[in-house]
């Protein structure tokens, strides 16, 4: 499914929070959108390695790394195997390396920026509870919508306006 973020703004003023213009576009689709998956973390990817082999069919991993720009939480490996488990994408306060690769996978990433660094991996982090970032609450079991023009959050799914 295609979405146009703008699009779903004004058909739904009411229902959609719009996260502040702070993420890029890293991945090879340019929307996604589907429900969403949180994580959180800080500097170790344990955590995004264990969800991304986990079938993500219709869901949108959200990873709040805590803003650090020291170290990537998501590469091509890891992109690759979210892929092939169905994932939609990818939305990382944080960073992300590889992103040459990351352009050709089918999935969507949305990070604060790229770092060559990869990060540590301790099994530290938390899954599954509310993360604020970017003046929003990213809460497990809500939607999250995705492309060029930003990323949006909604407490129900949403359909493209014809």
């Amino acid at each position: 499914m295609h979405y146009i973020t703008p699009d779903l703004c004004d058909a739904y003023p009411e229902l959609v929070q719009v996260v502040e213009p702070m993420l890029s576009n890293f991945g090879g689709r340019d929307s996604f959108g589907g429900q969403i998956v949180t994580l959180k973390c800080f500097e170790d990817n344990s955590l995004v390695k264990e969800q991304v082999e986990l079938d993500g069919k219709g869901k949108v991993l959200v990873v709040d790394g805590g803003g650090s720009l020291r170290c990537a939480l998501l590469g091509d490996m890891l992109a690759e195997k979210a892929a092939k488990h169905g994932w939609e994408g990818l939305v990382i306060y944080g960073c992300v390396r590889d992103v040459d690769m990351l352009a050709q996978t089918d999935l969507g990433v949305q990070a604060l920026a790229s770092y060559p660094k990869r990060s540590e991996k301790r099994g530290v982090g938390q899954l599954d509870l509310p993360v604020t970032f970017g003046g929003v609450t990213f809460r497990p079991g809500e939607y999250l919508y995705a492309d060029n023009n930003g990323v949006i959050i909604s407490p129900s799914p949403l359909t493209m306006p014809e």
